[in-house]
């Protein structure tokens, strides 16, 4: 999977990453001594102005320190990628599709409160409103070293905006998530293995998109993996960047099969159902989100709808690369 050039390239942006990481924690520990010694001066000569400005910067360090803290987990394999992030409607028609719309959104709204670039791939349209799909393309710092965490299903609860009696309803939806490869991993794929379907676009994009068959969907029949792309008009540059996705699918499934044993990552990839859901979204009789692995929640489910969704992140990494550790330490002992 890996030739000569990309081992090296790899260990460069391994060397860059560490360099970087530990340049910021000489600053912030510079940073930390430089405000304590103008806190004691200020100490010494009555200076309570001056002292609540210092324990003010104390407090932005410390914050400081709590985020580099988390980004020290982002050390995997394909962590500083960026990410194509899936987002699939389960059994419930209008209910469902408009859920994994939400959850469309919500990533949207996270990425760009971070300065990431999102790129909408594809998106298949639900009957009556919402979607049945949709993906899109993450870029930016470590997009698939946090994003990884959210793969799993989604459960909502609340009263259906559809259901003229106002009953409560329950939805799910999956997310998929798996790091953009470029030309220094070699993904082999035989042409013999591909079902290659062409179709119109859906949605807006104009006459041209709308008469001609310029979307692609690509099925890689020995493992059943289906990616499409419809964001061009041309018919061969659709089909270039699905085979970008179907490569990086094929990677991420590599990723996923070396951490399996520590991570149960397939257990919460099957069925979009019961059983399965990684994280619930209550909005009614109470409000609640609750990630069901970590048990990590919040009452402000709008914040969380809006992107607010670090700290659900951060605990999951944190869990995640602590299952590693002891499956490690298990198997060294």
């Amino acid at each position: 999977m890996w030739n000569d050039a990309a081992a090296a390239q790899a260990l460069m942006r391994e060397r860059n990453r560490l360099a970087g990481a530990i340049e910021g924690l000489q600053k912030l520990e510079g940073d930390a001594a430089d405000t304590l010694d103008l806190i004691d001066m200020a100490d010494a000569e009555g200076d309570q102005a001056m002292i609540s400005d210092g324990m003010t910067t104390l407090r932005t360090l410390l914050e400081e320190a709590k985020r580099r803290e988390v980004e020290s987990l982002l050390s995997g394999e394909a962590d500083a990628r960026d990410a194509f992030l899936e987002v699939n409607s389960g059994a419930g028609g209008t209910e469902a599709q408009d859920w994994a719309e939400m959850l469309a959104r919500m990533y949207s709204r996270w990425a760009e409160q971070h300065g990431y670039k999102v790129q909408l791939m594809e998106q298949s349209e639900g009957e009556q409103a919402g979607i049945k799909s949709a993906t899109m393309q993450v870029s930016g710092p470590n997009a698939y070293g946090w994003l990884k965490t959210e793969a799993g299903v989604h459960r909502l609860v609340r009263i259906s905006p559809f259901d003229s009696a106002a009953r409560r309803q329950t939805s799910f939806a999956s997310v998929w998530v798996y790091p953009v490869v470029d030309d220094t991993i070699e993904i082999e794929v035989n042409e013999s293995d591909l079902k290659v379907d062409t179709f119109r676009a859906s949605g807006a994009g104009g006459q041209h998109v709308n008469k001609t068959e310029s979307a692609i969907r690509i099925t890689h029949v020995p493992t059943g993996i289906v990616v499409a792309c419809q964001t061009d008009r041309s018919q061969h540059r659709n089909r270039a960047t699905a085979m970008t996705m179907l490569k990086a699918r094929l990677y991420e499934a590599e990723l996923q099969r070396r951490e399996a044993a520590a991570t149960a990552q397939e257990d919460a990839k099957t069925d979009i159902g019961w059983g399965h859901q990684i994280r619930s979204y209550v909005l009614a009789p109470y409000q609640l989100v609750k990630d069901l692995r970590t048990g990590v929640e919040t009452g402000n489910p709008g914040a969380v709808l809006d992107g607010a969704l670090d700290g659900f992140m951060a605990a999951a990494l944190a869990a995640r690369v602590g299952a590693t550790r002891s499956e490690a330490s298990a198997t060294a002992q």
